[in-house]
């Protein structure tokens, strides 16, 4: 990750840190102001953040609600196909699969949460936010909305480590149950070195929270397009972006952040399923760079790399056409094995 340059999220978040008292009110209208006219600027069919069914409510084994939803195919016969499970990354929520559950709804069964202190899920201690109790959540998740069946995991960032360290402390469902995987953007280790600004930054965050608070209600869009998109992706997909890291809550930021100094997910890897394992990363990634995607790539035996040129963070927005038809024939080349009860390849 290119700490020398930004303290990644931590630098989108925290940005220029806001005037307080009035100046402040006046900047959050302002800010309000020009999301909205970025929004109506889209053009989408169907609005970014409109995509929702009934939410389940799911116990953590720890006790925090999760908040899932999960969409249901038309076709009736189609319990034998893949359920597919979203996982989002690190200040984000379920929105940023937006254009997969487009495409994606009425075909497919999809599974898709809120990690714990994100979105509508509930908040634990910051000692429960760690990689282990993500895994755990999605355990918790799978057991409670997709106790059978076949699965693909999709993960993208925080959420792909949510996915191998899930596939670390349960190997036995990854093998007997997971059909496809998909790491997106993300990284099993090495990601921050121990001077970085974000390994530096990260104990003092807790006591930085209103300098953080404040500056994470002013605009954040000029820093997201700068960090988490690649440099010919079209605008609307930072505005995107902004608008989950802002509603996002500021104690996901530093509660979370420990996590990528000291990540080492390598012995989940040869629990995936190789050959049904695609690896996405964005050439223009500087967040998690390119390298990481290649690195796991080579060593998930089998896995298949797919460099997206230009992408930046977000691919699952900027590049969500090619992102969603290798899900979809993941998901679609799965459907045969289902129907006719043939084994599953490494």
């Amino acid at each position: 990750m290119d700490w020398r340059k930004v303290g990644a999220y931590a630098a989108v978040a925290a940005g220029t840190v806001a005037a307080a008292g009035a100046t402040a009110a006046a900047a959050r209208v302002a800010t309000d102001r020009q999301r909205v006219r970025r929004r109506s600027r889209r053009g989408d069919a169907m609005e970014f953040g409109t995509l929702h069914v009934p939410a389940v409510t799911v116990p953590a084994t720890d006790g925090v609600p999760l908040h899932v939803e999960v969409e249901e195919p038309d076709d009736l016969e189609a319990g034998d196909r893949p359920t597919i499970v979203f996982c989002h990354g690190w200040v984000l929520d379920l929105d940023c699969w937006h254009y997969q559950r487009a495409a994606l709804r009425g075909q497919a069964r999809m599974v898709l949460w809120d990690q714990r202190e994100h979105g509508s899920s509930g908040d634990g201690s910051p000692e429960s936010c760690t990689l282990d109790q993500l895994g755990d959540d999605l355990k918790s998740v799978i057991d409670a909305v997709a106790p059978e069946g076949p699965l693909i995991l999709v993960g993208h960032s925080m959420g792909a480590m949510t996915v191998m360290s899930f596939a670390a402390q349960y190997g036995d469902v990854v093998r007997d149950r997971v059909v496809g995987v998909v790491l997106m953007g993300t990284s099993a280790g090495d990601l921050v070195r121990p001077k970085d600004p974000l390994a530096l930054l990260h104990p003092w965050l807790p006591r930085l929270g209103p300098l953080v608070a404040a500056a994470r209600r002013r605009d954040t869009d000029p820093r997201t397009r700068a960090v988490a998109r690649g440099p010919t992706s079209s605008a609307k997909y930072a505005d995107m972006t902004d608008e989950m890291i802002a509603r996002s809550r500021d104690r996901a930021l530093w509660d979370f952040a420990g996590n990528f100094v000291d990540l080492d997910l390598y012995d989940a890897l040869d629990v995936l399923p190789g050959r049904r394992t695609l690896v996405m990363g964005g050439t223009k990634d500087r967040l998690t760079p390119f390298r990481h995607s290649r690195r796991l790539a080579e060593m998930i035996d089998g896995s298949e790399l797919i460099a997206y040129e230009g992408a930046g963070h977000m691919m699952m927005l900027e590049r969500h056409e090619e992102v969603t038809a290798a899900i979809e024939g993941l998901w679609g080349s799965a459907e045969p094995a289902v129907r006719s009860g043939e084994g599953w390849p490494a």
